[in-house]
């Protein structure tokens, strides 16, 4: 479904290389996490993918229907991914119903099918239509208006997500039922996507596969299994050692004994 070849981006005329030959290949119906520490070069590799930041060189493959859609118009192409962002994206002057309907709109979608989409997806993210569509969106929570942003990604019935992310700028309870909720409506509709994140419990919890970066290079890729119980190198398990030393300590917290104090 996406295939990236030999992908390369710099800046300052090619002084500043920030993706170096990456390669990586994602199976339909599959989550993929691009895992790593800021300025990875994993965000710039996800923009890639949709063509907000053109690649240099290499070659990117999106595969619909037999067909790659990566080329021609890129912002035909937008149009037929979902791209949902860390702090939502949503327009403040819009209503959540006006929101969700923005791509369907600009394909010129009929009326009432815009309607009955925007409805449908305020249920599927577990908001109720008739008390949220005409709402805007700084009268929601934070947990609320992620979940408007992924309705909207969602809209115009893509095939692949690609997520910024997503569940960054939440509290961890929300954080938590959010990201459970999108993996459901993930495996649910079969869709193929692509997360962005820098959180490594959150990766090994929620992907198919983890692609690891350093320094704009893909250093390690596989399961989360594999990547648990063999690093390719010492900055992959460096990079993995704290899931499992809070994993440790929460175990030895619960064994302690009352009153035992945190000596």
């Amino acid at each position: 479904m996406i295939e990236l070849k030999n992908v390369r981006k710099s800046y300052d005329r090619g002084r500043k290389v920030v993706v170096h030959d990456v390669s990586l290949k994602v199976n339909p119906g599959q989550l993929l996490v691009l895992l790593g520490e800021s300025g990875c070069g994993k965000t710039t590799t996800l923009k890639m993918i949709n063509r907000l930041i053109e690649p240099d060189s290499g070659h990117i493959e999106i595969a619909i229907d037999g067909v790659n859609i990566w080329k021609g118009d890129p912002v035909e192409l937008r149009r037929k991914i979902g791209y949902v962002f860390q702090r939502t994206g949503l327009f403040p002057h819009l209503t959540v119903g006006e929101n969700i309907a923005t791509v369907p709109r600009l394909l010129e979608w009929p009326r009432k099918d815009i309607a009955d989409r925007v409805d449908e997806l305020l249920r599927l993210v577990n908001l109720e239509p008739g008390e949220r569509r005409d709402q805007l969106p700084g009268q929601l929570s934070g947990g609320q208006e992620q979940r408007v942003g992924f309705a909207r990604a969602l809209a115009a019935k893509p095939k692949v997500m690609l997520l910024d992310e997503p569940f960054g700028a939440l509290d961890p309870v929300t954080r938590d039922k959010l990201r459970e909720d999108f993996l459901g409506i993930l495996r649910d509709q079969r869709l193929t996507a692509v997360m962005v994140t820098h959180d490594m419990t959150e990766a090994l919890l929620s992907a198919d596969r983890i692609a690891v970066m350093n320094a704009g290079r893909v250093v390690q890729e596989g399961t989360p299994r594999e990547l648990l119980t063999n690093p390719a190198d010492e900055y992959v398990a460096k990079l993995l050692e704290t899931p499992k030393r809070h994993a440790d300590q929460l175990e030895a917290l619960a064994a302690r004994p009352e009153g035992g104090g945190n000596g």
